[in-house]
């Protein structure tokens, strides 16, 4: 079993900053896949939208909407899978949810997520 827990959420003006953070409870080297995704009201987080993602090899994907604006990274030691959010715009507004998968492991662990309101 593994938990996730999102922090990092938060309301911010058009053009602003965050950095969402997913703490794992397991070490990362144990996961071949980390992914952030984003709902609007209303969806479920298994039927969100992908915003970017990473392998165990450190490959990234980014949805075209984030590209250049978004950057996801990861801190072992700490067991933190980070989402960089720069030139935040309102249609970024959603809840943002962490998934992991882990190796040998079909199961999809997501966690509860956390709220990013980009507004005036």
């Amino acid at each position: 079993q593994v938990q996730l827990v999102e922090s990092g959420g938060g309301l911010v003006q058009p053009g602003g900053s965050l950095r969402l953070s997913c703490t794992v409870s397991v070490n990362i080297v144990e996961l071949n896949l980390m992914t952030w995704f984003r709902a609007d009201p209303g969806v479920e987080r298994e039927r969100s939208d992908l915003v970017a993602t990473t392998t165990k090899t450190g490959a990234t994907h980014y949805a075209d909407k984030v590209k250049g604006r978004f950057t996801i990274s990861r801190d072992d030691a700490n067991k933190n899978i980070y989402l960089q959010m720069n030139n935040l715009k309102p249609e970024d507004t959603a809840r943002y949810y962490c998934r992991v998968m882990r190796s040998g492991d079909r199961t999809e662990y997501w966690g509860q997520g956390t709220q990013v309101t980009v507004s005036s």
